[in-house]
């Protein structure tokens, strides 16, 4: 890359705000400095959780910066939500050595958006130089591998055309079709599953509780104490770790402002549940929920149908509800791809994984044809 210059940084602040938000743009809250910036000055993002930022930057020939990319050095696959162990166990069996890796994501976040975050006015050849040059940072320091998860479909083509190998995953969204109304949204579905998504309302509605949309400053310090408890508890429940800090939370709504959205379940005064949510530029992000006590379909209600009010209410195009749940189906959230594109600095080893992705990419599409079987929506509207 004659001419062309690429630093890496061991924190986000190493740059400012205003030179990473211009290459990040504004419709992805997860990739902006004020989101990344939380999870390490939370000491969520660091080494004692295996997260060590290693941000790049590239600079144009003319001195101009064209690009940057959130990049940590791993010592371990948690908190990815692609999975590659198995990719580990493998090449360390034939003896080499997978961790440390590089992965360019946002840690603990599966949600899709820009990865190779270009500026506007970057040279139209700056994607393919970053790609490259990503897969040059493996080759010189060493590194097994380098993993772009939850990028772009664009990204994902871009960077298989320059040698890095794509895999799909799936996940459900809810596409705002036009809708007017919770109920013209119902009047797409078939009668019994309209009748069903009624009914669960209507029980998680009859429990006596009140419920609330905060934004950004109107979220208390009270409420973030509440939801870190909350989240503490789904985490146990899961048998997961708890990577992010109780002062995370309130970190968002300091440097997010109103793209914070928290849904919250009152029993009287005492919140008994929270959803938590992040307002991208046309799409509705739900990340993180907790409950206390047995509530009949809260969980819907708070994390699913609550964020299609809220989508429609506000013209947005999609609810993205995180991670995995084929019961979303059921509740209007249709089967996704989801994108990312993987360097395996071993040629030997990059062939292998390349055969496992063309055979999973093969499965996953065929699943997603067999989940669009569950949709809830008439045919005849389809």
């Amino acid at each position: 890359m004659p001419d062309w210059s690429v630093s890496l940084h061991d924190g986000i602040h190493s740059l400012t705000a205003s030179a990473w938000d211009s290459c990040a743009g504004a419709d992805n809250p997860f990739v902006s400095h004020a989101f990344l910036s939380a999870l390490e000055d939370s000491g969520s993002v660091c080494r004692r959780t295996g997260w060590m930022p290693r941000h790049v930057s590239l600079h144009a020939p003319d001195g101009t910066l064209a690009a940057v990319c959130p990049a940590y050095l791993k010592g371990h696959s948690w908190g990815e939500y692609v999975f590659d162990q198995g990719w580990a166990r493998a090449f360390e069996a034939a003896g080499g050595q997978y961790y440390p890796k590089l992965q360019i994501a946002v840690p603990f976040t599966p949600a899709s958006g820009p990865r190779l975050l270009i500026h506007p006015t970057a040279p139209p050849e700056s994607a393919a130089v970053l790609a490259d040059a990503l897969r040059q940072i493996c080759g010189d320091t060493g590194l097994s591998s380098a993993h772009v998860t939850f990028c772009q479909e664009q990204e994902s083509t871009l960077m298989a055309g320059r040698g890095w190998l794509p895999r799909l995953g799936l996940q459900y969204h809810w596409h705002n079709q036009g809708y007017q109304s919770f109920e013209d949204f119902l009047g797409a579905l078939s009668s019994r599953k309209r009748k069903a998504l009624r009914r669960e309302r209507r029980d998680a509605n009859a429990a006596g509780l009140s419920f609330h949309t905060l934004r950004g400053s109107d979220i208390s310090q009270q409420d973030w104490d509440a939801f870190y408890r909350f989240y503490h508890n789904t985490v146990d429940r899961k048998w997961g770790s708890a990577y992010l800090t109780p002062s995370f939370f309130p970190m968002l709504s300091e440097r997010l402002g109103d793209r914070v959205v928290l849904m919250v379940a009152r029993n009287g005064t005492e919140t008994v549940a929270a959803a938590l949510n992040f307002l991208g530029g046309d799409t509705l992000y739900g990340r993180n929920w907790g409950c206390e006590g047995n509530w009949p379909f809260l969980h819907f209600e708070l994390c699913y149908y609550r964020a299609i009010d809220f989508a429609i209410e506000h013209g947005l195009k999609r609810v993205e509800a995180g991670a995995q749940g084929e019961h979303k189906i059921q509740r209007g959230y249709s089967p996704s791809f989801t994108h990312s594109a993987h360097w395996i600095e071993n040629p030997s080893f990059r062939a292998s994984v390349s055969a496992f992705l063309e055979q999973e990419r093969a499965a996953m599409a065929e699943e997603a044809l067999a989940l669009d079987q569950l949709s809830p929506y008439r045919r005849d509207e389809t």
